[in-house]
């Protein structure tokens, strides 16, 4: 049971990048300083099969991680998990891409951007991995 709850929070996580992204694609290139061609599109094409792949094998770890660290603390409830998970995001992966982004001079909008996307990921996590 454990493993469908931790691949479901995964593909929660998914998803919701998925429209994360789509919403804030036009600020989220400009502040990542990705390379366009004359369409405006990303130079090379769009999101390659090999880096959805990873980005779902990533959340998988992730959720498996915060599964682990919610039943060591004894969390089992929906807000609890959703706490919790806003907690992981918004206090440990969020600061860590603001120290990367910082370090590569990046601006502060792609932090927000990268930074909120983890929050919501991870306090949707939460919320899924309690309620199995």
């Amino acid at each position: 049971m454990e493993l469908i709850n931790v691949c479901v929070a995964a593909l929660v996580a998914f998803v919701a990048g998925a429209g994360w992204y789509m919403a804030l694609a036009e600020p989220w290139m400009q502040a990542s300083g990705i390379a366009r061609g004359p369409d405006g599109q990303p130079e090379g094409g769009g999101m390659k099969p090999s880096v959805m792949v990873l980005t779902f094998v990533m959340q998988l770890v992730v959720a498996g991680m915060m599964r682990h660290v919610f039943v060591l603390g004894g969390i089992d409830t929906l807000g609890a998990g959703l706490v919790g998970g806003l907690g992981i995001g918004l206090f440990l992966i969020a600061p860590w891409i603001a120290l990367n982004n910082a370090n590569a001079m990046k601006p502060a909008k792609l932090t927000l951007i990268d930074g909120g996307y983890a929050t919501l990921a991870c306090m949707l996590m939460g919320g899924v991995l309690t309620l199995f």
